[in-house]
């Protein structure tokens, strides 16, 4: 099952610029998780997605062009769940979940630090509420989980480790939150298949970033440990434009 996922800062945007769905049409992935779709499901209603994802659900945040995740799948999922059922956590449309025969799918919008670390405490709280959701999740199947955790978890995982110590997605409260999903068993699926640096999914829209490749990994999928033997293959996708974030997949043989 070729599953795919991708910030794209904007659903409307990118189906303005008509990089969205062409995409979604050559990519021949089974699911595909948008994040930061910043739109309701009335506002793309006219939209003509690829015919064979027969199941399409928008998950929106209550404040307008703000946050949001999708799932799109050509397979019908046994059920769908919005938000986990926190109140503090709920209202951002940041957690979308799909539950298949033989797993559950997580498509996660983690919330940014933000400048001046202001929303720090706040993303400490949800780093914990969202590990006990997936473990949660784990008692009755296993768990994919995938999207944007905005954090580099490792000085490879950013071009400038030591200019961005303080920074957000760089903080050691950050990391240290990203490693207790590793810790609880969870599997970086990119790093089961890529050790070296230079990969990215996240670059600023300034200085040229994206063109001299000084970026961050901060996009990812991550798989119950009991899934690690079904991985075939992940990978990045830094070729595919329409937003500062690009896809992210992994083959998984269930």
């Amino acid at each position: 099952m070729k599953l795919l996922s991708w910030n794209v800062n904007g659903a409307r945007a990118g189906l303005d610029k008509g990089t969205l769905v062409s995409w979604m049409e050559a990519s021949g992935a089974d699911v595909v998780c948008l994040q930061e779709t910043k739109c309701h499901p009335g506002d793309v209603a006219h939209v003509a997605w690829p015919s064979e994802y027969c199941s399409v659900t928008f998950y929106a945040a209550e404040k307008k062009g703000y946050s949001g995740t999708a799932i799109f799948s050509k397979h019908a999922p046994l059920g769908v769940r919005f938000g986990m059922g926190e109140a503090e956590h709920d209202a951002e449309g940041r957690v979308l979940t799909a539950e298949f025969a033989n797993f559950f799918l997580v498509n996660v919008y983690t919330p940014n630090a933000q400048d001046g670390l202001r929303r720090l405490e706040y993303r400490q709280r949800w780093d914990g509420v969202f590990l006990r959701y997936l473990q949660g999740l784990e008692r009755s199947k296993p768990v994919v989980t995938c999207g944007d955790f905005n954090v580099a978890h490792h000085e490879i995982d950013l071009a400038r480790p030591k200019d961005n110590v303080a920074n957000p997605g760089f903080t050691p409260e950050e990391r240290a939150g990203f490693t207790k999903f590793i810790d609880a068993g969870f599997v970086d699926t990119f790093r089961e298949f890529e050790k070296g640096p230079g990969h990215y999914s996240w670059w600023s829209y300034r200085g040229g970033a994206r063109a001299r490749n000084v970026g961050w990994r901060i996009d990812y999928f991550l798989v119950s440990a009991g899934l690690r033997s079904k991985l075939s293959r992940a990978w990045i996708e830094p070729q595919v434009m329409g937003s500062d974030h690009c896809p992210v997949g992994v083959d998984i043989a269930f």
